[in-house]
């Protein structure tokens, strides 16, 4: 039973969020190289403004923005179920090499698969859940011992090894590739938000929408799994079966944050730490949170990196590791 008090402050930071985040979209509109004034930010949205202001909202600003904030929400749900199912706070997709599997699948596709452009799109995603999903059963496979089971520490550092060794495949695809090409998997690999159309929109929307409610009705389960293995097995859960399908879930949702976003690590680890911090360990109370969290987070990187640097800015992804690297050497630390 979750306390009266409990579920009155998780409101609480849950409204506070949602106010912090219209803050900041509210802000990420009217800045950039090309800057609305907020009265005519609004006369925009009203359909009162000219051909350009109209054009910079909705085909350049409101569409990157959305898309930010979903990959935010979608990295951070699934940091959080990986440091559940592997019971290991320092487990995210950038970190332990998901997002790098993924990003190998993109580059080879893109590269050596020919597909037409409409279809490109929405096609995406998937490669890049192919590919991470073959990397994260890799990783799980090395990391699991049958006497003492999945080794926390092990998974990081296996992970770890695999992200270098797959960012020298992705090197190596650069070094044969046309120009043009490769300044699309330079930007990928950078984290700079690239898909920033609608259709990109579309492509990532569905994913969430299924696979977020999933993994709020899986939380009691996420909450035995974080128990040690015999007292999750002496109340019923199947756990490897549980793990699978709970990994299949946070593979999903980062290789379709990082099929529109590009390589962003950080997000997924700081997020859920700053929920739990909140309202407590519960997956009930703090997934809510660690998703507005993570999409504000992303939020904030991007829209400080393309100000800070005119016109092209800094890709959100570097920014986003300015502030998670010295976050995960504090936790690895503390740990």
């Amino acid at each position: 039973m979750i306390q009266t008090a409990l579920l009155k402050k998780q409101r609480i930071f849950f409204y506070s969020l949602l106010g912090l985040i219209l803050a900041t979209i509210t802000i990420s509109l009217g800045t950039g190289y090309s800057s609305l004034s907020y009265d005519r930010l609004f006369a925009a949205f009203a359909g009162q403004g000219t051909f350009k202001e109209e054009f910079v909202l909705y085909s350049i600003r409101l569409p990157r923005i959305l898309i930010t904030l979903l990959a935010g929400m979608a990295l951070a749900l699934a940091g959080a179920i990986l440091q559940s199912i592997t019971r290991n706070d320092l487990a995210d997709p950038g970190i332990i090499g998901i997002n790098s599997g993924a990003g190998v699948a993109i580059a080879v596709f893109f590269l050596y698969v020919p597909v037409d452009a409409g279809s490109f799109v929405y096609v995406l995603p998937a490669v890049a859940f192919a590919g991470a999903m073959v990397t994260a059963l890799l990783i799980y496979a090395f990391s699991y011992n049958k006497r003492t089971g999945l080794q926390p520490v092990r998974l990081v550092l296996i992970g770890i090894g695999f992200s270098m060794a797959l960012s020298g495949i992705m090197i190596v695809l650069i070094s044969s590739a046309e120009r043009e090409k490769v300044d699309f998997i330079a930007n990928w690999l950078a984290g700079n938000i690239w898909g920033t159309d609608w259709p990109f929109i579309l492509a990532i929307l569905p994913w969430l929408l299924v696979l977020i409610p999933f993994t709020l009705y899986k939380a009691n389960r996420l909450n035995m799994l974080n128990l040690s293995e015999p007292v999750a097995v002496g109340l019923g859960v199947s756990i490897e079966r549980e793990r699978l399908v709970l990994l299949m879930t946070a593979v999903a949702l980062a290789a379709a944050a990082v099929s529109v976003t590009g390589g962003i690590a950080f997000i997924g680890l700081m997020a859920p730490h700053i929920a739990k911090s909140l309202v407590g360990p519960r997956h009930q109370m703090f997934l809510p949170l660690a998703i507005l969290i993570g999409g504000w987070l992303l939020l904030i990187a991007d829209t400080f990196g393309r100000n800070l640097l005119e016109p092209s800015g800094i890709p959100a992804g570097i920014m986003a590791a300015l502030i998670g690297a010295p976050y995960f050497i504090f936790l690895l630390l503390k740990k």
